[in-house]
């Protein structure tokens, strides 16, 4: 066996070798078995004649306990209480050469009478290349991403000691683990050789190195389009025709589009509306009209039909920190820096209501099912029930504190995810919290930058969390075990995003649009838009459309090129 290859096999996978054979079933395993018309990929065979030769004097083993058949070995991998054989490398390179017999050599007879030779393939290899093609397929297939985790956990994580090891069935010789035995202390110079041999020969378990669940691998996953297919790919395209689908797939078709062609953003229409940098932006279902709020202490209705300014609100002279729109677009509801949260009748043109809800600055608002989410920079997140005037066929909303987030230092934004059961909120020095706001609950506390949190928001399937900083880092959570698993540097601070859970669109604080593959941790696209930060973007539900506003006072309206 080649040195490189040895190596590999001891460091990697050495833990299978003299591991207690207790076990009703194997440690990790992968659809079915070699010796049926599927395959499957990991957990066999780490044997070759000349490492054989090593352990065996020089001579090779019995003729029936040699590498004769994969199908065999499996099973005797599986049922047998002293095969601890397993795959090496070669098993997913181009060299089939270690399942052929090309030298002939007299590798004995077996108790049936038939002569060792080349290794028995099982049945839906037609060759040894195509076995190996087989494997290499399996190992970089789907399935295996999704559960490469579950393989992590065995071998360098929680249940490599201890009784989640016990119950996994992942139980190994006392001497293989780190720490098993102080050869210092064992004075019998005999005694000490045969310990080291036996380390030398089968090896040791890995190094612990986690002690909690390893989250899974980030898995963009598509229907009908592909991030590989071209970015002119259209849904005419598409293998399934519209009548055949339903409306929420026809919906995830145009999001998948809309994000593959996001780096053909192009600038359409700008407008400098305010006289302080951008804050917030809202836009109605019908899209006819965009509201802003500014640090000018302004709520301005700009009308995307006749291009003009229709309305200016001022509520405090204290700066407007966000806003956003009730279901129904009758009422805007906007956060301020005097520490209130005001309701604005878009149909009678006036305040409706304030909620006097914080000690200290309201810096986000979120909204779902009658229920109001406020950061403060008084250290608070706090959830309100709001029934609106129309309910209760009264001038002014109902209000209720159904409960109160704590944290130890101010708070800079928040965001629900998509089921809307759970909250982020992001801290001024750079703690991120996950909430189960069904329960009030803190599941998750990191400190995730240096410098405050700009801005924070679920994968639209909830498995991830990313969050940007003034340290001009991202970083990805796994959302439910609560660990960091990415962080990636950009040259400045992002100060807002949107994502699919793959691809970024963020605004940088020089301006700039950035269009980021979050997997391979790069940015893809450059585009010019503001002079001075990024400070807000607003996205509709298709993804076919961005607004953005910027230091620069302007809101840009933003097209995708398909």
């Amino acid at each position: 066996m080649r040195k490189g290859c040895k190596d590999y096999c001891l460091s990697f996978s050495n833990m299978l070798q003299t591991r207690y054979r207790e076990m009703p079933e194997p440690k990790f395993m992968y659809g079915s078995h070699y010796s049926s018309p599927g395959y499957v990929l990991f957990y066999l065979v780490r044997v070759a004649p000349e490492y054989m030769l090593c352990l065996q004097n020089g001579k090779f083993d019995h003729a029936d306990r040699m590498f004769n058949s994969i199908a065999e070995t499996w099973k005797n991998c599986l049922d047998g209480a002293t095969d601890f054989k397993e795959l090496i490398p070669e098993f997913y390179e181009n060299d089939s050469s270690f399942l052929i017999n090309s030298l002939k050599l007299e590798l004995g007879k077996r108790q049936g009478g038939k002569m060792v030779d080349h290794v028995e393939l099982p049945p839906w290899a037609s060759d040894p290349d195509d076995f190996l093609q087989k494997s290499q397929n399996a190992l970089e297939s789907q399935y295996v991403s999704e559960h490469l985790h579950e393989w992590i956990d065995l071998v360098f994580g929680y249940k490599q000691k201890g009784s989640e090891a016990i119950a996994a069935h992942n139980v190994f010789h006392p001497l293989t683990y780190e720490g098993g035995v102080d050869l210092n202390s064992i004075m019998d110079p005999n005694e000490k050789v045969a310990l080291l041999t036996q380390i030398l020969e089968f090896g040791q378990t890995p190094k612990q190195l986690f002690t909690t669940p390893h989250p899974r691998r980030i898995i963009p996953k598509f229907k009908s389009l592909s991030r590989a297919s071209s970015h002119n790919v259209s849904i005419a395209e598409s293998p399934v025709s519209p009548s055949e689908e339903s409306f929420e797939d026809l919906t995830e078709e145009s999001i998948t589009l809309a994000w593959n062609n996001i780096a053909k953003l192009k600038l359409d229409e700008q407008y400098k509306i305010h006289k302080e940098e951008i804050t917030g932006i809202a836009v109605p279902c019908n899209g006819t009209s965009v509201f802003t709020t500014s640090q000018d202490s302004t709520l301005k209705m700009f009308s995307k039909d006749s291009k003009t300014l229709q309305r200016s609100v001022s509520f405090s002279n204290m700066a407007l920190s966000s806003c956003l729109i009730l279901p129904g677009d009758t009422t805007v509801i906007s956060s301020s820096w005097d520490n209130h949260i005001y309701f604005y009748s878009v149909a009678f043109g006036r305040r409706q209501d304030t909620l006097m809800g914080h000690d200290d600055a309201v810096s986000k608002i979120c909204w779902h099912d009658n229920c109001l989410y406020s950061a403060s920079w008084d250290s608070t997140v706090k959830v309100w029930r709001c029934v609106p005037t129309e309910v209760l066929g009264t001038k002014r909303h109902h209000f209720e504190l159904l409960a109160e987030l704590e944290h130890d230092v101010s708070v800079n934004t928040i965001n629900l995810n998509a089921a809307n059961a759970m909250l982020v909120s992001g801290t001024k020095e750079g703690t991120i919290s996950i909430w189960d706001v069904t329960t009030a609950t803190m599941l998750h506390q990191l400190s995730c930058h240096s410098g405050t949190v700009y801005d924070a928001a679920f994968s639209p399937d909830s498995r991830h969390l990313l969050s940007t900083g003034e340290d001009g880092y991202f970083k990805v959570i796994d959302v439910q075990t609560g660990m960091l698993i990415s962080s990636m540097a950009s040259e400045q601070p992002q100060r807002c995003f949107k994502w699919d859970g793959h691809t970024v669109l963020s605004g940088s604080q020089s301006g700039e649009l950035l269009v980021w593959d979050l997997l391979a941790g790069k940015v893809n696209e450059r585009i010019k838009g503001h002079t001075g930060a990024v400070t807000c973007m607003w996205m509709n539900e298709q993804c076919s459309s961005i607004i953005t506003g910027g230091e620069d006072k302007q809101i840009m309206f933003w097209k995708l090129q398909y």
